[in-house]
């Protein structure tokens, strides 16, 4: 294991060489790598990520989901949903974030790097509990954070604040219940917004 980090310019060519034409985009910005890869290839360039000269990315630190939808103030037009991963080379002391956006908004879809990275088992099962992003070939792709009977994926830009169901306990039933929400949806303004002189601003 080496002490010394690669520069950030040098690890930025090291993976467009090793990537090649599966790179579409490579960002350098405050001292971080971000490479963008296409969904056709996402599986593809992550097994090179893993495993070539310069790169060796041994384990897979972080995975999440992400709604662009209302990215911008609403400007995004590109693709809606995406995953995120942080990869780290224990070896060559160097991390890089993958960023890939699926293919189809209305079903998201992208592949599984569970047999490439074990440690993603967990992380895929939340991007499809919180965003409904499906990852083919993961062997147990089942929610891990709501209730299995839950509705909706609650990270999406669109889910309603209150959600569509809610649980309580019901004394005469002697059990807990679902049924739909009851609260009032209602916009709410800070005080610093709608009174003029609060906390003596003028």
């Amino acid at each position: 294991m080496t002490d010394i980090a690669i520069a950030p310019e040098a690890l930025k060519d090291t993976v467009a060489t090793a990537l090649g034409t599966h790179a579409r985009q490579i960002e350098l910005a405050l001292g971080e790598v971000t490479v963008t890869v296409g969904a056709t290839h996402y599986h593809e360039a992550m097994r090179t990520l893993q495993s070539a000269a310069g790169c060796k990315f041994e384990q897979l630190i972080d995975l999440c989901g992400v709604d662009y939808s209302t990215y911008g103030d609403g400007r995004w037009e590109g693709a809606r949903f995406a995953v995120v991963v942080h990869l780290l080379s224990v070896s060559l002391n160097q991390r890089l974030r993958v960023r890939v956006f699926c293919a189809d908004d209305e079903f998201p879809v992208i592949a599984s790097v569970t047999d490439i990275w074990s440690a993603a088992n967990w992380f895929e099962r939340e991007a499809f509990d919180l965003y409904g992003i499906m990852f083919e070939g993961h062997a147990d792709l089942r929610r891990i954070l709501t209730d299995y009977g839950f509705i909706g994926h609650p990270f999406r830009k669109d889910f309603p604040l209150s959600g569509h169901v809610e649980m309580r306990y019901d004394a005469e039933r002697q059990r807990v219940i679902y049924e739909p929400v009851t609260i009032e949806p209602r916009e709410v303004t800070p005080r610093v917004i709608r009174e003029d002189n609060y906390g003596g601003l003028h």
